[in-house]
């Protein structure tokens, strides 16, 4: 049969109690089959310790503070997320889209920004005169106009508009671009308040005067339409086009009445550009794309 014996310290003078608690339950206390020294609690309390000594142990050795440790709560990310940060995680080839997030240090603080946030900061960091994308049409279904409103004269002077098959609804239509000085609330309509080369009165920058037609042989507006800088408010918003309209024969042969055109033209009265939009004489744009380039500043 096992013993108990209390060994007193000879060297000292206190009194050690053992107080038993006020409970009318029996209660039976193990001893464990071990030497060591029993842990003692700060406070009393009935609260029963469930982990195992295992499970303890695993915080042998932490450093780690109760402020450090507390910045775990909260955290909703699965441990398949935080792995991702995991410099040996396999890199993937999903597909980077608009609206996409990614992670950056912002001086010091973690933040997720988007994608078109970087991409935007990007075009302001690319060599003086080179050519950035900005903004697609998309694919054209039946639209009225088409607009673009990213224009920034702090990072572009210039801008280059790309005609990709720009079919109208109408048949023998001519192809124009409207201008706008409140981001796109309003365009300038009226005829009069454009010129071409030749001193015309026109209704927009002139894209394609020649009439673009809407048969099933047509191929409609492909070309480069060029606006320079029209942030400038002292002067005329210009611009050039080079573009043909095409169409072909049953033989796959081009048509006679495809021509090239090379046209100037510019808004009549002196003001700050900042939206166009594309937009047929009459009608609607039935299909095509139209994508929007700067010219970044020199």
């Amino acid at each position: 049969m096992s013993k108990i014996a209390l060994t007193p310290n000879a060297s000292g003078d206190g009194v050690f109690t053992i107080t038993a608690p006020n409970s009318g339950t029996n209660r039976a206390i193990a001893l464990p089959d071990a030497a060591g020294t029993i842990p003692l609690l700060a406070a009393a309390s009935n609260t029963a310790i469930t982990s195992t000594p295992a499970e303890l142990n695993i915080l042998d050795g932490v450093t780690s503070t109760a402020a450090e440790l507390n910045i775990l709560d909260g955290v909703t990310a699965t441990a398949a997320e935080i792995n991702l940060i995991d410099g040996g995680t396999a890199r993937g080839t999903t597909a980077v889209a608009d609206g996409d997030g990614f992670l950056t240090n912002d001086g010091g603080t973690m933040r997720m920004t988007t994608v078109d946030t970087l991409a935007t900061y990007m075009g302001t960091k690319v060599g003086g005169g080179s050519m950035v994308f900005i903004a697609s049409s998309g694919a054209i279904s039946n639209a009225a106009t088409v607009a673009f409103t990213a224009f920034d004269a702090s990072a572009f002077d210039h801008y280059v508009f790309m005609m990709q098959h720009v079919i109208p609804a109408t048949d023998s239509v001519q192809l124009f671009c409207q201008t706008s000085t409140d981001g796109g609330s309003n365009f300038a309509t009226t005829s009069g308040d454009y010129h071409n080369a030749g001193g015309n009165d026109k209704v927009g920058l002139m894209v394609m005067e020649l009439a673009v037609g809407s048969e099933v042989n047509e191929d409609g507006v492909s070309g480069r339409f060029e606006i320079y800088a029209p942030h400038l408010a002292n002067v005329r918003t210009t611009s050039q086009a080079l573009c043909v309209v095409s169409g072909t024969d049953a033989g796959g042969n081009i048509l006679n009445s495809s021509f090239g055109q090379k046209r100037a033209s510019h808004r009549y009265e002196e003001e700050d550009t900042d939206a166009v939009r594309f937009i047929f004489e009459s009608g609607n744009i039935e299909s095509g794309e139209i994508v929007m380039y700067g010219i970044a500043n020199a």
